[in-house]
């Protein structure tokens, strides 16, 4: 149904199926397909520049968010405190990739960079529709703090954000009350 296609593309497509009035299985904004092409882009990024050294010019470390997810520290936050959480590491991604998009040289490369960080915003977006609003990011956490560690190579930088959207956002969106409500 959606090869061949980003998911910036899949979920306005799934918003306009909804919005023609079709019947729908699931919430549109709540359709996991949604996310599996947001993380299928981003493996295939990390896949991609996985050997990427000598011509992506990449210097520096890079501070992200941790993966690791306590469940049951998890679970006793409200959904704001995960929403903040996950806007925060996605922040923290954008400015990564923000820095790396600015120190490569190669085409190729920007091009793949510049859809993650596309990727990036659609999320926010796909937040705000599920009433999950932007929250004001507390100040950048020092590094070494309990919620960030730093990287210092693209191909660090690209699993990291891979597995934050595997972990930290699936469980976001899949718990977000406006998902919870037609599942009962």
């Amino acid at each position: 149904l959606f090869s061949g296609t980003g998911p910036v593309v899949v979920l306005l497509t799934v918003l306009q199926w909804a919005g023609r009035g079709l019947p729908s299985p699931v919430r549109p904004i709540c359709d996991p397909r949604v996310l599996d092409r947001f993380i299928m882009e981003a493996r295939d990024t990390e896949t991609a520049l996985r050997g990427c050294k000598a011509g992506c010019g990449v210097t520096g470390t890079f501070v992200v968010p941790l993966t690791n997810v306590d469940f049951v520290v998890w679970e006793t936050k409200d959904t704001e405190e995960q929403a903040l959480e996950v806007q925060s590491g996605m922040s923290l991604f954008g400015q990564a990739l923000g820095a790396v998009r600015e120190s490569v040289s190669r085409v190729a490369v920007q091009i793949l960079i510049d859809n993650n960080k596309s990727n990036i915003h659609s999320l926010g977006q796909v937040l705000r529709s599920l009433h999950i609003q932007d929250l004001p990011l507390p100040p950048a956490p020092a590094v070494g703090d309990l919620v960030t560690r730093k990287v210092s190579s693209l191909s660090e930088l690209l699993h990291v954000h891979t597995n934050f959207l595997r972990g930290k956002v699936r469980l976001l969106l899949t718990n977000a009350p406006a998902c919870q409500q037609n599942s009962t």
